[in-house]
């Protein structure tokens, strides 16, 4: 199971953040915040509600769980970078810092049975496969 505070030390988290009972009230609030979209039978269902993202403004799911811990919002944007994105999904939790930054796997595990596709790509494999946006020189033409 992955345990986003176990390397809590590491990440610069005061001693009285690292406690067992710490880190079991963020995880039941995504656990609640997740409850009717998360579907281990069909992992991509759901994962646009489960991408969190800070954008030079803070996710209200990581505020609500960093101030269950007893950190403040200025400690909050010390401890994190500017711009996260944070893909929590059934069997894969993975980031991208930045808005090009490299997509990197914090947790995998295996499915126990397998996994469709269901038909759609999560946010995090359609920013694989490129951007979605229009590049700064990317120009529009209209004709009728």
């Amino acid at each position: 199971m992955w345990d986003p505070l176990g390397t809590a030390a590491g990440l610069g988290l005061p001693p009285s953040c690292r406690t067992p009972a710490h880190r079991s009230s963020p995880l039941a609030s995504l656990a609640e915040h997740y409850k009717h979209h998360w579907f281990p039978e069909k992992p991509f269902k759901g994962s646009g509600y489960r991408c969190i993202r800070i954008n030079h403004k803070m996710d209200p799911i990581i505020s609500k769980a960093a101030s269950q811990i007893g950190l403040s919002l200025p400690q909050l944007y010390q401890l994190l970078p500017s711009e996260l994105t944070l893909w929590v999904d059934p069997y894969e939790v993975s980031y991208r810092i930045g808005e090009d930054g490299s997509i990197c796997v914090l947790y995998e595990a295996t499915a126990t049975k397998p996994v469709s596709s269901y038909g759609m790509l999560t946010c995090k494999n359609q920013m694989m496969l490129g951007r979605t946006s229009p590049s700064k020189n990317y120009i529009m033409t209209v004709s009728s």
